[in-house]
């Protein structure tokens, strides 16, 4: 009788752990699809909120006086979220002109073409427009003729003044909304072949050329541009030309230098400020300004305390397309703390309708791989969405 019983309380017991066992298994099954069914709408969510972010991050160029001339822009504004666009008269990979601009009434059309495929925000418009020998919207084509800032410079604050305002006019008026000026350089070097010798520093004087800066900055925002001081942390004292090649001024270089960007943070507000493809060891002997963290996050953001956007000089000139990868250039722009990176689509590397999807996908493995994280990336385009927000 006893051994009855002990069979039949090892039967029960087995009998009850294999319901148990069941009931567990349909519990964790059931909690597995639960979770799946919660997570997926928050991971995909997620995922669009990343892709959007990216896109805000990307300054692009493309080639077309219209829209419809360059079909795969409807795509990278409305499908990957591009944020801003730049704009160019010459097109470098052919050697033509009118590239965007050939005249007011076409650039006036073009830039409201541009911002119907983006009705939600607005879309940042950019343009370098300095005056004298770096001018887009040239006096040949129907725009105003604006000197150059050292000539008006020279000329006192009155003019300085009457050729900022005429510039900001000139862009309002064809809905170009960020300008890439003034031009923060000292004029170390007058021989400096993209600087000095183009008269694009306003002075030698560190003071004058936060003075000129300051008045540039006022009259672009009083007239809906924003501005973007330039080229940080100086490329006045340089010899050579970054558009062909990697150009070091760690011996030419003087801390002065940065001093226009410490006056017009301590007193104005800098909305942006665009960073040079210049090697200074005197900072970091590793990487050009704008792929080095030490300048950028060290220098920029720490030391000086700026908190705007910050800007690449385009990623298709020479310093960079010569001597880095494309992913390398990517990781390490992001890496040292910029917002907004330039990818022109107009050096001598030819153009590339794709240059968009291909750089989304890059940022995305690399959030994938935890090379960088989506905080990182949310962070830069929280600051261009706030830029933004002072055009409306």
């Amino acid at each position: 009788m006893m051994r009855h019983h002990a069979v039949w309380h090892e039967f029960n017991s087995y009998f009850c752990s294999m319901i148990c066992r069941r009931f567990s298994l349909k519990c964790s099954l059931l909690s597995f699809f639960l979770m799946l069914f919660v997570a997926s709408p928050l991971v995909a969510q997620d995922d669009e909120q990343l892709r959007r972010d990216i896109g805000e991050m990307l300054l692009v160029g493309f080639r077309g006086q219209s829209v419809d001339a360059s079909p795969h822009l409807r795509r990278d504004i409305q499908q990957y979220h591009v944020g801003a666009v730049i704009l160019f008269e010459y097109d470098a990979p052919s050697g033509t002109r009118h590239r965007n601009i050939a005249s007011p009434a076409q650039l006036r059309s073009l830039c409201q073409q541009l911002q119907q495929l983006s009705p939600s925000e607005p879309l940042l418009i950019g343009i370098d427009q300095e005056g004298g020998k770096v001018c887009r919207m040239r006096a040949v084509d129907g725009f105003p003729r604006i000197a150059s800032p050292r000539q008006t410079a020279l000329g006192g604050p009155d003019s300085v003044r009457h050729y900022a305002r005429l510039t900001a006019q000139m862009l309002q008026r064809a809905g170009v909304n960020f300008n890439y000026a003034p031009v923060a350089d000292v004029n170390v070097n007058p021989a400096c072949p993209v600087i000095g010798k183009l008269e694009r520093s306003f002075s030698s004087d560190t003071d004058e050329v936060a003075s000129c800066c300051r008045i540039w900055l006022q009259e672009l925002g009083r007239h809906g541009v924003i501005g973007c001081l330039k080229h940080f942390p100086g490329h006045g004292s340089a010899s050579a030309d970054t558009h062909k090649g990697l150009v070091d001024v760690s011996r030419t270089w003087q801390p002065y230098e940065l001093a226009p960007y410490r006056i017009l943070m301590a007193h104005e507000q800098v909305p942006a400020v665009m960073v040079a493809h210049v090697i200074n060891s005197r900072i970091d002997s590793l990487w050009p300004a704008s792929l080095s963290q030490a300048t950028v996050t060290g220098l920029l953001r720490n030391q000086m305390g700026f908190d705007g956007v910050i800007v690449t000089d385009d990623l298709a000139m020479g310093a960079i397309i010569h001597h880095y990868d494309f992913e390398t250039v990517i990781f390490q722009a992001i890496h040292a703390g910029s917002d907004l990176l330039c990818l022109s689509n107009n050096g001598t590397n030819g153009y590339n309708p794709d240059i968009v999807p291909q750089t989304v996908d890059i940022i995305l493995r690399l959030v994938a791989d935890g090379r960088l994280s989506a905080d990182r990336i949310h962070e830069s385009a929280e600051r261009v969405r706030k830029l933004k927000k002072t055009l409306k």
